[in-house]
């Protein structure tokens, strides 16, 4: 027996939700509001919560994470009377186990629901989040549900020598997450070589990758493994993949089936028993649909994927990799500890990080810096764009305002809700920046920021911002 949560504001769906579970012997609870499911969620334990989308008091989709984050940590099967393919993508990746319309048959939900919570019991029964705490994690700071996803899908992936595509915005630790794969597998005594794709300049491309003998072309004057050949027996990181050269990924797949390559100017084939992890910032799929990216080549790379969030989405993780920087920087430069001011934390939540966790890491080492000895971190410690950035959204975008009501009318606002508003303001001048700088050309849009076409758009749709191309 199961215990099921229903958030849902229609009484008829959650009738027939309930007949379902409750004819598998199943314990249903039914709420009509999101804050009542967050409290029952918060108050009691749940395998699976079938999840509306539209609900009065808001968006399903953006409370999915902090149900998620509960102690019971339910599946999540979204349902909704407005599917479409943009809150399909973001369920999913927010790790929904199913998105299903209501009027998706009976047969179709209760399927859903078996296989949700055969899913969970299996998970239960395996090493899964044992080996999620063991995980060797190096420079890895966080604890939010998207970077323990994350960290369950490095668990998994180290067990086995598939190709592995981590993918991320710039910044987002897609390196780190590479070498916790490579520590945890059964080839972390083995070297971990990096190849930058987008530093191979193409006239050396294919002696960098597979080394070349003496006299192989002018300047040769000694043989050289190449990157491919040191990284024998460990993994291979190719950094940037989106980069490699066209020319160079046909070759490059022979060599991932085969594990063997000719060296420039040699007329022998040497075998590399190497793992593969790739990185990108760039969208692949959109690569093959433009030609510039082989299919073929792609599906090797990805039999495992891991999406990496960026620092935005997981706001709650931003106090432990200030302090843990900080901690690390103060240490450095042999100064005291250092505290944290509410307003500065209420800064940090409040600024978009468009460069992530290595963009955090500078503005940190720069504000202790400026902070020097002093023992309290405030906004004025903090670099200047940053402060500017988040006072323009707090302030509006420079529109005039109306003269405010003496401070007796004024409703002060609750404390939630005013971080909630510093937040949106902080994400829309964003938005606004980035489509001024691409000038509302979506696809410079997507490459600027390193999101996804689909990502964009629903980001925008969601600011209610222009997304003109």
């Amino acid at each position: 027996m199961a215990n099921i949560l229903i958030i849902d504001d229609d009484d008829l769906m959650c009738q027939s939700l309930s007949h379902v579970a409750k004819r598998w012997g199943h314990e249903v609870t039914c709420t009509h509001t999101l804050a009542a499911g967050q409290k029952q969620v918060s108050d009691h334990d749940f395998d699976v919560v079938f999840l509306d989308v539209r609900m009065p008091d808001g968006n399903g989709l953006m409370v999915l994470p902090l149900i998620q984050a509960a102690s019971s940590a339910p599946e999540i099967i979204i349902m909704t009377g407005y599917g479409n393919p943009t809150g399909a993508e973001l369920a999913i990746n927010n790790g929904a186990w199913d998105y299903i319309e209501k009027g998706s048959s009976v047969k179709e939900i209760t399927l859903s629901l078996v296989r949700a919570l055969e899913y969970r019991k299996q998970k239960q029964n395996s090493n899964a989040a044992r080996n999620v705490v063991m995980l060797k994690r190096d420079g890895i700071i966080g604890s939010s549900p998207r970077i323990n996803a994350c960290l369950e899908q490095v668990a998994q992936a180290a067990g086995s020598d598939a190709g592995i595509l981590i993918t991320g915005e710039t910044g987002s630790g897609k390196e780190l997450f590479a070498r916790a794969t490579h520590a945890n597998s059964r080839r972390a005594e083995k070297p971990f070589v990096v190849v930058d794709c987008a530093a191979l300049p193409d006239t050396l491309v294919e002696s960098l990758l597979f080394g070349h003998e003496r006299g192989a072309f002018t300047g040769a004057e000694q043989a050289r493994p190449g990157l491919v050949a040191q990284a024998d027996g460990g993994t291979l990181f190719l950094d940037e993949v989106g980069e490699l050269p066209l020319t160079m990924q046909k070759a490059f797949l022979r060599v991932l089936q085969e594990h063997r390559f000719r060296p420039v100017g040699s007329q022998r084939e040497v075998t590399s028993d190497f793992r593969l992890i790739a990185a990108t910032n760039r969208n692949l799929d959109e690569m093959v649909d433009r030609g510039s990216f082989r299919q073929d080549l792609l599906y090797r790379l990805r039999t495992f994927a891991i999406e990496l969030p960026p620092l935005r989405e997981r706001r709650e993780d931003l106090k432990i990799l200030a302090r843990g920087c900080v901690d690390r920087l103060c240490d450095r430069y042999s100064l005291g500890a250092k505290g944290f001011a509410p307003d500065f934390l209420r800064m940090l939540v409040s600024y978009p990080w468009p460069g992530n966790v290595r963009e955090l890491f500078n503005a940190m080492e720069r504000t202790v810096a400026a902070a020097g000895t002093e023992a309290i971190l405030f906004p004025k410690h903090l670099p200047t764009h940053i402060r500017i950035h988040v006072t323009k959204a707090t302030v509006g975008n420079g529109q005039p305002h109306a003269e405010s009501p003496p401070r007796s009318m004024a409703p002060f606002p609750k404390y939630h809700d005013f971080r909630e508003s510093i937040q949106v303001q902080a994400e829309r001048q964003y938005f606004l920046d980035l489509l001024s700088l691409s000038q509302e050309n979506i696809a410079e849009a997507c490459r600027i920021s390193g999101l996804s076409q689909s990502r964009l758009y629903a980001l925008l749709k969601k600011l209610e911002l222009p997304k003109n191309c």
